[in-house]
């Protein structure tokens, strides 16, 4: 990534988790206990609300957000030293994200009932009204935008990478892995992704496409997990500069954990990646396994 670009997303992301602690530590002292009672409402019958169904629904639905911690292990050909720096920067920023993201909604569910959220294109800054810091209701907002924007950012870097590896690879085209001569960053994978991106996000509602990226994550993750089994199975001595450990009961327990918040998801979600999937298997099959460079 260029110094400039790495620059400014150094600035966001320091911006956005200052705002995070800033309305963890103002708004705390306005927590309403009442807001918390009850703490996990009634499941209703044949409805994904309350109860264990709706925790996991509510888990599967936002688990996009955690789809960023996948984003640095795609990163990893350039980093100085990844089996040190990747394994400490995706657990410590899972770690640190994970318990700013529990603080955050503890706080904003305690200031406001969690009904009123239903429809609301800004929840943050409504239940951050009720503190009566009214100047910093804008600062809040343009930093949750700054926040978006380095999301977005890291995922279009993470996401590039991985067509860059499979174009190297030759499953895809060339164009794919064209590397610029001056940032040495593969452009062209950059500008698919903008445009391909952009459009989606201006055609397809924003609910939709949280579902779509949260099961397909969920999914790959998945295959992942099985992969693990299966390589240390077939190919134990192999050379792994990273090594999973009590193997197969960690990929055993996140195949379990991944397909049980799948099947919370709607039946629409499902389509949309099995319609997915049947692109990328004929994208494999009519291009991939003939351009192959990996043996076997």
């Amino acid at each position: 990534m260029p110094k400039c670009t790495t620059g400014i997303n150094n600035i966001l992301v320091i911006l956005k988790v200052t705002v995070v602690i800033v309305f963890i530590v103002l708004g705390w002292s306005h927590i309403n206990p009442e807001n918390h009672i009850p703490f996990i409402p009634k499941n209703i019958p044949g409805t994904q609300f309350g109860g264990m169904p709706g925790i996991a629904a509510g888990a599967a639905v936002v688990f996009f957000a955690f789809v960023g911690f996948d984003a640095v292990s795609t990163a990893a050909q350039e980093a100085k030293n990844p089996q040190k720096g990747m394994p400490i920067g995706i657990l410590g920023s899972l770690v640190i994200c994970t318990i700013l993201y529990v603080l955050f909604s503890w706080v904003m569910t305690g200031l406001v009932p969690y009904e009123t959220f239903k429809g609301d294109a800004s929840p943050a800054a409504t239940a951050f009204a009720v503190t009566g810091y009214t100047f910093l209701q804008s600062v809040l907002i343009l930093a949750i935008i700054a926040g978006y924007t380095s999301v977005i950012l890291v995922m279009l870097l993470g996401q590039s990478r991985v067509f860059y590896s499979m174009s190297n690879d030759g499953l895809l085209p060339s164009f794919f892995s064209d590397v610029h001569k001056k940032f040495r960053t593969p452009w062209k994978t950059n500008v698919f992704f903008l445009v391909f991106v952009s459009i989606f996000a201006g055609f397809v509602p924003i609910k939709d496409l949280g579902h779509m990226v949260s099961i397909g994550t969920l999914f790959a993750f998945t295959l992942v997990c099985i992969g693990i089994i299966v390589m240390r199975k077939k190919m134990p001595n192999a050379e792994r500069k990273f090594k999973v450990p009590f193997v197969p009961f960690v990929p055993i327990l996140g195949i379990i954990v991944c397909v049980y918040l799948m099947t919370s998801l709607t039946m629409e979600s499902w389509w949309r990646l099995l319609i997915w999937l049947v692109i990328g298997i004929c994208i494999y099959f009519f291009y991939g396994k003939q351009h192959s460079k990996v043996d076997g």
